[in-house]
């Protein structure tokens, strides 16, 4: 795979700590668990380490806390063989995340600090300046500030590298940031959030899809859950179905382990619809796993279901 080829990706770590309840308790309840897990989180670190796992060759920029959180991050990119561009900071802790995991449905809602990673400025995008730009794919999400996003983009648009941008967690966005967007890829809540309207049926789905083209998006990309993902350009849209891996155990990762999937995908040549597939492929296999990062499937694992799909 040439250096051109890479995966640049920007984004939080953040320790997940993940705990599944029949649900979420009231203010002062305290409600027994059935499970626990600890170990890597954050939609960057998250992404990096699918992306790797499904053989992307994946730069991941970031910060991260002197502490055993930290520690944890740069040993999750080692075993995985990710390159990591990431700052230890004295003094800041790295990033947490709580994560509720529904015991029957693995339905999950979570509560991110960014920690350490909250601090990502611009500085951290100039001084990957030679990564990023000699990139074949840029990605990166919202859970560090704004302001690097949108300079990492904009870096990478000018050199010529392919942009992925996962608007989340959702929150209001600059509508110069949509000209910037190669691939702008939400979930359907997130979906929802940019344009206003609910995300319940398909032609919801591309109605929405259609108002991010108009803003000045390339392509758009809403993920569906089990519904699959919706594939949607001002020529070709596309409704690419899920697969089944087996029981869905947890679903916290899926859209992170979608987006690595399709970004090696990309960055191999794959045409779009068919990195779709590979996307979802990759998302059906995380969801039979519990955790995030530990949940991210191997290529080979991808390849198989995608040939007895």
């Amino acid at each position: 795979m040439s250096e051109k080829s890479r995966i640049v990706i920007l984004g939080i770590f953040a320790a997940d700590t993940a705990y599944k309840a029949k649900r979420l308790p009231h203010i002062a309840e305290t409600l027994m668990g059935s499970g626990f897990t600890l170990g890597p989180g954050g939609k960057g670190s998250n992404q990096a380490i699918a992306a790797a796992k499904a053989g992307g060759k994946v730069t991941f920029i970031s910060r991260v806390g002197n502490d055993p959180f930290g520690a944890m991050a740069l040993s999750a990119y080692a075993e995985a063989g990710v390159k990591a561009n990431v700052m230890k900071m004295d003094g800041v802790s790295s990033g947490a995340a709580f994560i509720f995991v529904d015991e029957v449905s693995g339905d999950n809602a979570i509560i991110v600090a960014p920690g350490a990673a909250g601090l990502i400025g611009i500085e951290d995008v100039d001084a990957n300046r030679a990564e990023i730009e000699s990139a074949a794919i840029f990605m990166t999400q919202l859970e560090q500030p704004l302001e690097a996003a949108m300079h990492g983009l904009s870096m990478a648009k000018r050199a010529g590298a392919t942009t992925i941008f996962n608007p989340a967690p959702a929150h209001a966005i600059p509508d110069s940031i949509y000209s910037l967007c190669d691939f702008i890829v939400p979930n359907e809540v997130e979906a929802a959030e940019l344009v206003g309207h609910a995300i319940e049926t398909d032609e919801q789905a591309r109605a929405a899809a259609s108002t991010l083209l108009d803003r000045g998006a390339r392509a758009v990309i809403i993920t569906l859950g089990a519904r699959g993902a919706l594939y949607h350009t001002a020529g070709q849209s596309q409704l690419v179905s899920a697969f089944s891996a087996g029981n869905v155990i947890d679903t916290t990762g899926a859209g992170d382990a979608f987006l690595g999937g399709f970004a090696t995908a990309i960055s191999e040549g794959q045409a779009p619809i068919e990195a779709v597939r590979f996307g979802c492929a990759t998302a059906a296999i995380a969801v039979t796993r519990p955790g995030t990062a530990p949940a991210m499937p191997s290529r080979a694992e991808i390849d198989t279901l995608l040939r007895s799909s």
